[in-house]
């Protein structure tokens, strides 16, 4: 079954949705203490969430890049993660979406959510002809990451290296077992459009 270009695709329940960031462990472990991010973690930045666990690695190289040893797995609210989309501005201009260039400039300079969509990776991290959505959150939509939407924060940094050992190893199919089970996210119809997502990604999943 061919997968559409833009599609959400995550780990979710009813009432959550899973991200993921990596940090350092200066960052990292506080947070899990706290079950928040909470200093020295940075507010006034922007800071990326990704749904997708594959294109977390390929950003942290299976946590080995400077800054990003620790992977954090987060699972927020869904409610809060369709607030985010609902505001999100694409990073980069879209003529069919947007008009004109200077409609979206003023949109991304007043929006506190960026919309990004990159190449979807294979377990081997190479470049899949899909894409993988990541929310970059900023102002409000930031605090309210942080006071409001988090859930939960687990250090899922051994688990990381287990699927990268098991994949230097050459055992892709005990690789694969290890890695969280991902689905569609059925997006709210007035999303679609507003973070181009593919068409064929609609609908809301019964809460």
């Amino acid at each position: 079954m061919s997968v559409p270009t833009r599609q959400v695709r995550g780990r979710y329940s009813a009432d959550t949705i899973t991200v993921y960031q990596a940090y350092p462990a200066r960052i990292a472990l506080p947070a899990v203490a706290a079950n928040r991010l909470v200093a020295p973690f940075k507010r006034d930045r922007m800071t990326w969430i990704k749904p997708s666990f594959l294109w977390m690695m390929y950003r942290c190289g299976w946590a080995t890049k400077p800054g990003q040893e620790r992977v954090l797995s987060i699972d927020i609210t869904r409610e809060g993660f369709e607030w985010a989309l609902a505001r999100g501005c694409l990073s980069h201009y879209d003529r069919d979406l947007h008009g004109d260039k200077a409609t979206w400039s003023r949109q991304l300079k007043t929006s506190p959510v960026r919309v990004q969509w990159d190449p979807e990776r294979s377990l081997h991290l190479k470049a899949l002809p899909y894409r993988s959505l990541q929310v970059g959150l900023s102002g409000e939509a930031v605090d309210r990451y942080v006071d409001d939407w988090t859930v939960t924060v687990t250090d899922i940094t051994p688990t990381v290296h287990r699927v990268r050992d098991l994949l230097r190893s050459g055992d892709e199919q005990q690789a694969a077992a290890h890695l969280p089970v991902e689905h569609a996210y059925p997006l709210p119809s007035p999303m679609v459009a507003n973070v181009n997502a593919s068409p064929e990604v609609t609908g809301t999943l019964p809460r």
